[in-house]
């Protein structure tokens, strides 16, 4: 009887001092819930690049990997890559903001770094949530109805938004000026039909419009880009390219690429690129890639892209490439070896050194997506790691420091 009791008192005292520890523990010592090391290997150096004049050394410490998660579900997620450790860590959000009761909420659509900021979409909350790009934890978020993509320039953030409610009356869209530092919304311009993807050339702001509320009202899709001059933040002029236009992407030499989802039936998806026309100085499509392209990614001098084609009866057709930014050539059909083996190729990012090319997989959109890592020739797959629900946007976390000779 008396070691019953001491064992219980044991018990209590441990049970105490589990509760003190708990109620006094820090925020830095917050632990991610979900850590798997990539298989197999799991080890990424930091990369160096050295040049002439100064001593950069540009360190790719992670991939902050934005998981949609299914519509309706609240269960957009937040993903980190370590390159450093080879450790890939689902669901940060939450352990680093225990404070929000919603967590990070319906639909992750963007995410991109700005400064030392972090900047996340949640289309279907109706918000734009900004955090330190170091911890991820919160700063404050944007209250933006229906957002979609973001681009910045010159210390502000502009966010393509649908305006109308999702699934609901199709209205203009409109693209939102925010203050990066304060997180004000200092405006907002209308522009054509359910906005997508943007890009700053040259101080304007190229919108690219789908329309895709108009077709669920018997209406045709949108086919313009619109042209914004950020001085005036008025739109200036709209170039007519193809209906239902989604990704938009700006290249080195501020060549436009944009692409086109089609029809989901008859017409498949096209990529288009958008030059400067010499003698009116203004954006004009130049050339036409048909090629189910979904998205895209720099390499260099190289346009790097995957697509899929489900307009096909029998099967979904998979494509993947290289397109030189200069001559517009295509350089390779096969940007990596067995794409097609793949369950739902979705998005896309490259390492702007190794050149290593990483692959979203959303697989069913219901469960864990995957996060596939190849080698810079695209035939060897290095790893592969399980994310959360439909992965399909991320960002580099970068931290560069320049010393003088």
């Amino acid at each position: 009887m008396k070691d019953m009791i001491r064992f219980g008192y044991r018990s209590l005292m441990v049970a105490i001092l589990l509760v003190m520890v708990i109620g006094c523990r820090k925020d830095d010592d917050v632990v991610m819930p979900t850590v798997t090391p990539v298989q197999p290997g799991g080890e990424t150096p930091a990369d160096t690049i050295k040049t002439d004049s100064t001593l950069t050394i540009t360190e790719y410490r992670g991939l902050y990997v934005l998981c949609e998660g299914n519509m309706g579900s609240n269960k957009a997620t937040l993903d980190y890559l370590d390159l450093q450790s080879g450790d890939y860590h689902q669901n940060i959000f939450p352990s680093r903001n225990p404070h929000q009761v919603k967590e990070l909420g319906d639909v992750g659509n963007d995410c991109k770094i700005y400064g030392n900021r972090l900047w996340l979409v949640i289309n279907c909350s109706n918000k734009v949530e900004v955090c330190e790009a170091e911890t991820a934890r919160s700063l404050g978020h944007v209250d933006i109805p229906n957002c979609r993509f973001l681009a910045f320039h010159e210390g502000y953030a502009y966010v393509s938004s649908y305006v109308g409610p999702v699934g609901g009356t199709s209205v203009l869209g409109s693209v939102y000026k925010i203050d990066t530092l304060s997180l004000e919304v200092k405006g907002l311009v209308s522009v054509g039909y359910q906005p997508e993807e943007m890009a700053v050339v040259d101080g304007k702001l190229y919108v690219a419009n789908s329309g895709g509320y108009n077709v669920l009202e018997g209406k045709g899709y949108d086919r313009r880009v619109s042209v914004i001059d950020l001085k005036r933040f008025a739109v200036e002029r709209e170039i007519e390219v193809a209906p239902n236009l989604w990704r938009l992407r700006a290249d080195r030499y501020g060549q436009l690429w944009v692409t086109s989802r089609g029809n989901y039936g008859t017409r498949p998806g096209q990529l288009f690129l958008l030059t400067i026309n010499q003698e009116s100085g203004q954006m004009e499509v130049s050339k036409t890639f048909d090629l189910p392209v979904t998205d895209i990614a720099f390499r260099g001098d190289s346009l790097c892209y995957i697509g899929v084609d489900n307009t096909h009866e029998e099967a979904d057709y998979y494509c993947s490439g290289v397109i030189h930014l200069r001559t517009h050539e295509t350089v390779s059909n096969e940007l990596v070896k067995g794409l097609d083996q793949l369950e739902t190729p979705y998005g896309l990012m490259v390492h702007p050194l190794t050149g290593e090319v990483y692959v979203m997989d959303a697989t069913n959109y219901v469960s864990n997506g995957l996060l596939i890592c190849y080698d810079a020739a695209g035939r060897q797959e290095k790893w592969r790691t399980f994310t959360g629900d439909i992965p399909g946007h991320a960002c580099w976390h970068i931290k560069t420091s320049i010393i003088k000779k």
